[in-house]
């Protein structure tokens, strides 16, 4: 069997690529070092564990020894998980974008022996594949003159400021306005945005849910509901075990790509913790503990972080761990009508090789009045089948586990843990959180205060990124909201601090994704867009407003507001991926909500006054007045329970109890 120099490496993808005939090398100085030494372009290859085209590009080409052989011959090849790397691959996805216009995974980006790119692409059928690299290898002995311009030329693309210039203007009337405008991009039928393939896209919906909402927009909400009711009643969902796939073939939610990340599962569980205290629909409910029960049975450590994702693969077959043959069916829960019609199960399968996708048209609710069927009994017969199925499953063989935990996407599963906690004050969720934030930090905080990136068998390694750092940030102030346990509010601040000093330019009033103590590549790049995850700089500008209201900080409120003048027209031109700044510059003009309490009921109070929807509030509270925050400074008073209601930092008056805070 051959083994190449990823044998040795933790992440599961460049292990997956461990034994190819390719002769890989991890991201590092000594493939570069090789590359200079024997005058050879490199492959910088970039994927991810779950990635369906990555497996069949490399069981086409990477496993194939003829191909193996040309790129050994020929080039210096290294493999990067996306996911361990982000920053690397913000690089060569670039270049391949400036190039193609089109970026995706797998990622194949050829480069000079400096890093430099100069040509790239995604997938790569084997024969196209092959010409591609004999081309390449011919050209860069006869003119590499033409190869070093290329590069020279995407450099110097690369290395252009990811933010605009300063927007003096500071009248934010506008961004309801193209928030309003953005609805060409709806689909009023089957929710979502634009055609197929189609994303979930978390916070772009957040934006319109926090909108549509302070508005009373109801083509705003309208939409949002929608796009819900059909992702959670698709088969984007995992109708029987919870979960949501990372996106839909086509435009009706029926078809997912199977594989299945912890970032969109982790925001999706915000997103309908939120709608359902704004909308509570049972079917809301429903996705946030299924989710949540999904998430602790398959993506949690036994220390109780989270792993990183599903496979969508399973046997060499997509989607076979999550799809039925009619016959399967039948086997397993008998002819049951109700639950074929609701699924819509058809004799020789709904979808490819004669399988079915669980999926549904409505809620179970809708359907029992539509067949005039007594509601109970439906429930009850549907979930009891639901289970028979995963039993079944249990015994089939499983999807790759992703084993790695990554800090962001842990924090960003522990913010939608304090944000279920908030709307359905179910302890599950809380002790869940705390659990995982405590371990996480125990397992990637140093004590010169750097974060790492990524963790595997107790070991952590890879200098942490912004999104490492404003995520967890973030995690942290959602964890203080939901237990007033001023130590969140303390590491938070620690990290603030680290993360001001070594990603912030002041100079330029940016920040950056790299640290200025990490490895310094061919540019040093910014993360303002909002897509699948959401610009880590976006969520940096958001912590320093909400700890600036905790802690008044001036300094903090002048590099945020500073980074929203720079995005707000950005964000007005496309609201949809700049939601973050969109809705920063949106409460700009409304103004934040601050809601400090203090008492010996300070914890009740909480409770119930979480549960209401509050776009830019921020929560605060000491049942005995001892505090560190401003925001609580002289509010307490002994034998009672006061709540303090300010925007903008001008408060009312106090009250005693909560049915008059926020009045509807």
């Amino acid at each position: 069997m051959h083994s190449n120099k990823l044998l040795h490496e933790s992440s599961p993808y460049l292990l997956q690529h461990a034994h190819n005939p390719v002769e890989w090398y991890p991201w590092g100085d000594q493939a570069f070092e090789k590359a200079k030494k024997e005058d050879k372009l490199i492959l910088v290859s970039i994927g991810y564990s779950a990635c369906h085209w990555c497996h069949v590009m490399e069981h086409e080409s990477f496993e194939d020894e003829d191909v193996a052989a040309i790129m050994n011959q020929h080039f210096v090849c290294i493999k990067v998980d996306r996911e361990e790397r982000p920053d690397v691959d913000k690089i060569y996805m670039e270049a391949v974008q400036m190039m193609t216009g089109r970026g995706g995974w797998p990622l194949n980006c050829f480069a000079l022996p400096d890093g430099r790119p100069v040509w790239g692409g995604t997938y790569f059928p084997k024969t196209q594949w092959v010409d591609v690299l004999q081309k390449l290898a011919v050209l860069y002995q006869s003119d590499k003159a033409k190869l070093e311009l290329q590069a020279s030329q995407l450099t110097t693309g690369l290395q252009k400021a990811d933010f605009p210039e300063m927007n003096l203007n500071n009248d934010y009337s506008n961004v309801i306005e193209s928030i309003n405008n953005s609805v060409h991009s709806f689909d009023t039928t089957y929710g979502g945005f634009g055609e197929a393939p189609k994303f979930p896209m978390p916070i772009s919906l957040k934006l319109l849910l926090n909108v549509g909402y302070n508005t009373h927009n109801k083509t705003l909400l309208d939409f949002v509901y929608l796009t819900l009711d059909k992702m959670a009643l698709g088969g984007i969902y995992d109708q029987a075990g919870g979960g949501f796939a990372r996106y839909s073939v086509d435009s009706q939610w029926f078809t997912p790509h199977f594989e299945k990340m912890l970032y969109d599962n982790a925001q999706l569980m915000s997103l309908y913790s939120d709608a359902w205290k704004v909308n509570p629909k049972a079917l809301y409910k429903h996705v946030v503990e299924q989710t949540y029960d999904f998430i602790n049975r398959e993506l949690t450590t036994p220390q109780g972080t989270f792993y990183s994702a599903l496979d969508a693969d399973s046997e060499g077959e997509e989607g076979k761990f999550y799809t039925w043959t009619t016959d399967e069916l039948i086997q397993i829960i008998g002819q049951d009508k109700v639950f074929f019609d609701y699924y819509h199960i058809t004799q020789n399968g709904n979808w490819e090789h004669g399988r079915n996708i669980l999926h549904a048209q409505e809620t179970i609710l809708d359907f029992a009045k539509t067949h005039k069927l007594v509601l109970e009994t439906v429930e009850k017969s549907i979930a009891e089948n639901l289970q028979k199925l995963m039993g079944v499953r249990a015994t089939r063989i499983r999807p790759g586990l992703d084993d790695k935990s990554l800090t962001a996407w842990n924090a960003l599963m522990i913010k939608g843990l304090t944000d279920a906690y908030q709307a359905f004050g179910e302890e599950k969720y809380l002790i869940t959180a705390q659990k995982a934030m405590d371990e996480l930090l125990k397992e990637v905080l140093l004590p010169d205060g750097k974060l790492h990136r990524t963790t595997k068998n107790g070991i952590s390694k890879i200098d942490g990124f912004l999104d490492d750092y404003s995520f967890t940030i973030d995690a942290l102030l959602g964890l203080y909201e939901v237990s007033f346990d001023e130590k969140y509010i303390s590491i938070a601040q620690s990290l603030t601090s680290y993360t001001l000093t070594h990603f912030y330019d002041e100079g330029a009033g940016i920040f950056f994704y790299t640290s200025a103590l990490g490895e310094q590549l061919v540019a040093r790049k910014s993360d303002v867009q909002d897509n699948v995850i959401p610009s880590s700089v976006g969520c940096m500008a958001n912590n320093l407003f909400r700890l600036s209201q905790l802690k008044t900080n001036e300094h903090y409120d002048d590099i945020a507001n500073r980074l929203v003048a720079k995005m707000q027209y950005t964000a007005c031109e496309n609201p949809r991926y700049y939601a973050q700044w969109a809705l920063l510059a949106y409460l700009k003009q409304t103004g934040r909500t601050e809601i400090a309490i203090t008492g010996t009921e300070a914890s009740t109070y909480r409770e119930t006054l979480q549960k209401h929807f509050v776009p830019g509030v921020i929560y605060a509270g000491s049942a005995n007045g001892k505090t560190t925050l401003e925001l609580l400074q002289n509010r307490y008073k002994k034998g009672e329970t006061l709540i303090y209601k300010c925007v903008n930092r001008s408060c009312e008056l106090p009250v005693s109890n909560t049915n008059s805070v926020f009045k509807e």
